[in-house]
């Protein structure tokens, strides 16, 4: 029953509303947001603004998705009508005191749009307009759009398309205007008959945007990529063909030459009786596992999603609620992969091995959520969710997440069986030798982070341009191969840090393998930096407060997924060539 409803909610959040009107039927037009041209995630009402409103307004009912996405729709004034044309009309009169004509004029000077939906069509515009120039005397000059001229495009009896345009009359000068000031508002509407058909008006809403579009596809990108994947994956391999054959070779002869063994090249053999004593903090460490683990489902589950064609320009935050469920019904694997191998190494404190697996994501986001949410309220904006929203993903986790975390716990205790060592750890463990400083762990952090980092950092650009910035992120068949390029990278660097930290006779490789490649998240936090002070115009407290607060744990889900496939890469090596070697 669970995963028919689990489908039953993909395919609402991939369907695609179709609605019909018959000529001279009204066509609803919602209000939705406004904000500054340069800070995305910066929203606020579109009612905030001293403009054209009913005396009762009546909101839209939203979806989890748009309502994380900042939208809140409100019915307008205007009077729309499916194959009429209208004249320049107006829509009301507002007088303008000294408050609302600051507002106004900060709105325009900031660079402020507003965003109307027309049949699950997004149509924006500029608030106004600003003129500048001049060295002496300095023009300081500023226009609010007073008429909104709608472009609809119809076949059948479908919309296509919408638009608004705000040019088609002179703006309305507010230099040197003192309040009282009355405005007039007006509108007027152009329908216009077309041969697309309904399939393709996403198509066509993509292809033509009120945002700047410069994605494409990025073939250098991917060629760069894919080359350092073959070097890495080469290199692997000449370590496991080239270098343990010549080691295989010399730790199975029968003679016992210590001189050979104490070299540091083969060293890996000595520590044989300690390189799976089991790590400190077994349950932080298992924990970070089963989290890692549940990320790298949630990531891929998108992807698939993705794929298929579960997400569309017309559902507004499909993305945002498609992985809320899927952190929910996927919790169950966070909590069985931590169990489980807690208790492969002896761990008897299971309960609250399974809390902190529940808790190390989660609790850290809620801690960053609340804060720029309540950064969001204290502002006004559309971006702070309601309390019924809160509420609802409140009970979501307690009700779904939390009881699946503790069954998959459950069922991961009940299933595991013995580590299955190749090795019998001795009570007592070896000396480690000193460590040069290329194989320490600063080192191996920097070149684990640094190149799964390099596979993927032209991608980012273009994942950052579409979750902070204007761009429309279409291209998930490249997005996934990157993806599986990261994992690749991760996995080879990783088996190739450990062989190198075991051939100097360390054997503390657990937290390593997981720091090592999991460091890539701080090369990402530094990224989003440059980002933010050099690719981007996002100013102003709010904006920063959001963009650095969920970068954060971006990054730090970042460390979790690839500290988890970096050490189930190394464990996967380590067990292969010990039991590949004689043992005394």
């Amino acid at each position: 029953m669970a995963a028919v409803n689990f489908v039953a909610v993909l395919a609402l959040i991939s369907t695609v509303s179709c609605a019909t009107y018959k000529p001279d039927t009204k066509v609803p037009v919602y209000v939705n947001k406004v904000g500054p041209y340069f800070n995305p995630h910066e929203t606020y009402h579109y009612y905030q603004l001293p403009v054209c409103r009913p005396e009762k307004i009546e909101h839209k009912s939203l979806t989890l998705g748009e309502v994380l996405d900042g939208d809140r729709m409100a019915l307008s004034m205007y009077d729309i009508k499916f194959k009429t044309d209208v004249a320049k009309q107006d829509l009301c009169k507002v007088t303008l005191s000294a408050e609302d004509l600051t507002t106004i004029r900060d709105a325009i000077e900031d660079l402020y749009y507003f965003e109307f939906v027309i049949d699950e069509i997004p149509v924006r515009g500029f608030i106004g307009h600003l003129e500048e120039g001049g060295f002496l005397p300095h023009n300081h000059k500023i226009y609010l759009w007073a008429h909104h001229h709608f472009n609809v495009e119809y076949n059948g009896e479908q919309i296509i398309f919408a638009n608004v345009s705000t040019k088609d009359t002179p703006p309305v000068s507010l230099e040197d205007v003192v309040a009282p000031f009355e405005v007039t508002f007006t509108y007027s509407v152009k329908w216009h008959e077309t041969k697309t058909p309904y399939e393709q008006r996403g198509k066509r809403l993509r292809d033509t945007s009120f945002f700047p579009k410069t994605l494409e596809i990025h073939w250098l990108s991917i060629i760069n990529s894919m080359v350092l994947v073959f070097l890495l994956i080469g290199f692997v391999v000449i370590i496991l063909t080239r270098v343990l054959k010549n080691d295989f070779a010399k730790y199975n002869t029968e003679e016992d030459d210590s001189e050979d063994l104490d070299q540091d090249e083969n060293g890996w053999k000595i520590i044989h009786t300690d390189v799976f004593r089991f790590p400190p903090y077994k349950s932080l460490f298992c924990a970070i596992l089963g989290v890692g683990s549940h990320f790298l489902a949630i990531a891929t589950g998108i992807l698939l999603m993705a794929l298929l064609g579960f997400f569309n320009v017309h559902r507004h935050g499909s993305i945002n609620t498609a992985g809320i469920i899927l952190y929910a019904v996927t919790s169950c694997i966070g909590g069985y992969v931590s169990a489980n191998n807690y208790r492969k190494m002896g761990g008897v404190n299971w309960v609250w091995n399974i809390n902190l697996s529940s808790s190390l994501f989660a609790f850290p986001f809620f801690v960053v959520w609340s804060f720029i949410n309540s950064v969001h309220w204290s502002y006004g904006s559309t971006q702070a969710l309601p309390w019924t929203t809160i509420i609802m993903l409140l009970a979501l986790w307690i009700i779904v997440g939390y009881p699946l975390t503790v069954i998959g716990g459950i069922f991961g205790k009940n299933w595991a069986n013995g580590f299955d060592a190749p090795c019998r750890t001795k009570n007592i463990p070896r000396e480690i030798p000193p460590i040069p400083w290329y194989k320490s762990t600063l080192a191996h952090c920097i070149v684990g982070g640094f190149l799964p980092f390099s596979a993927i950092s032209v991608e980012l650009y273009y994942i950052f341009a579409t979750l902070w910035g204007r761009e429309q992120y279409t291209l998930y068949g490249i997005l996934f191969v990157v993806y599986g390029i990261l994992l690749s990278v991760t996995a080879c660097i990783s088996v190739a840090l450990t062989y190198f930290q075991l051939s100097a006779e360390c054997y503390r490789w657990w937290w390593r393998s997981i720091f090592s490649a999991g460091s890539t998240g701080l090369f990402v936090l530094l990224y989003s930096i440059f980002y933010y002070t050099k690719r981007s115009n996002m100013s102003g407290v709010l904006q920063t407060v959001e963009f650095f607060g969920y970068t954060i744990l971006t990054c730090y889900a970042f460390f979790l997924m690839l500290g988890t496939v970096s050490f189930f890469a190394s464990l996967k090596f380590i067990r292969y060539i010990y039991v590949n070697i004689k043992m005394d």
